[in-house]
């Protein structure tokens, strides 16, 4: 059986300008996981310190309504269950997974770079051939993360997307992120070596795929991702 680890940030700290907290953003986790659980694939969810929260923004009706609100809400659902039952990344790290998926919330600009348990499972996925993917803000995972073998950056040469310098600046937390030196995901990308694509409009649903590597823009793109890595994971 293909098996999924689903990263999640533990970060759930007060960090938009209205004092809502950042955290996971419900609908990358949720959607990916219905795209791989339709599939038959087993999924486990893992955070570093094995908590998290979610960000509050995630809860509006844009980005969680109809089936997708009924499955959060319903505490039997398998989503629900599973999330629920987050681990702590170290406590997984000698299993093997097939499937490596970072979601996000801006949490994981905080978490992300130093989570060096989730590094090492990512790391095990691709070495095995496996897809390592993130979404969003997940790309904060390839900071710090290196190559074992090259020791060079994981991304270095590759093509990654990821959420938008416009669309900070829309959501009014660019001086946020100067504030607590915080990089933009285009920031990550030049940081490590990666060419960063630009997608048609901040809320475009778009992903980019480079061989076993596949990146998402927003929560627009939650269920289009998912697909996406199935596809790259089956090629």
């Amino acid at each position: 059986m293909v098996k999924v680890l689903i990263a999640l940030t533990s970060y759930n700290q007060p960090f938009f300008p209205n004092g809502d907290r950042t955290g996971v953003f419900i609908i990358e986790a949720l959607a990916p996981f219905l795209e791989f659980t339709n599939k038959g694939y087993e999924v486990v969810f893992a955070s570093e310190n094995g908590l998290f929260g979610y960000d509050a923004a995630s809860f509006a009706v844009d980005f969680l309504s109809g089936e997708n609100k009924q499955i959060f809400d319903d505490p039997n659902s398998p989503f629900s269950k599973a999330i629920n039952s987050t681990r702590k990344a170290s406590e997984v790290v000698d299993e093997k997974f097939d499937i490596f998926y970072a979601s996000a919330g801006h949490g994981t600009l905080f978490d992300y770079p130093h989570a060096t348990s989730l590094h090492k499972i990512a790391t095990q996925v691709w070495q095995d051939g496996g897809v390592v993917s993130a979404i969003c803000h997940g790309p904060a995972i390839f900071l710090n993360w290196n190559d074992p073998k090259t020791g060079e950056p994981f991304i270095k040469g590759k093509k990654i997307t990821g959420f938008t310098v416009l669309g900070e600046d829309l959501l009014g937390v660019t001086s946020k992120l100067q504030t607590d030196s915080l990089p933009t995901v285009s920031e990550i990308a030049k940081r490590e070596g990666a060419e960063y694509v630009e997608p048609p409009g901040p809320w475009a649903a778009f992903t980019v795929t480079d061989g076993k590597l596949v990146t998402g823009v927003n929560p627009q793109t939650a269920e289009k991702i998912g697909k996406a890595i199935i596809e790259a994971y089956e090629a």
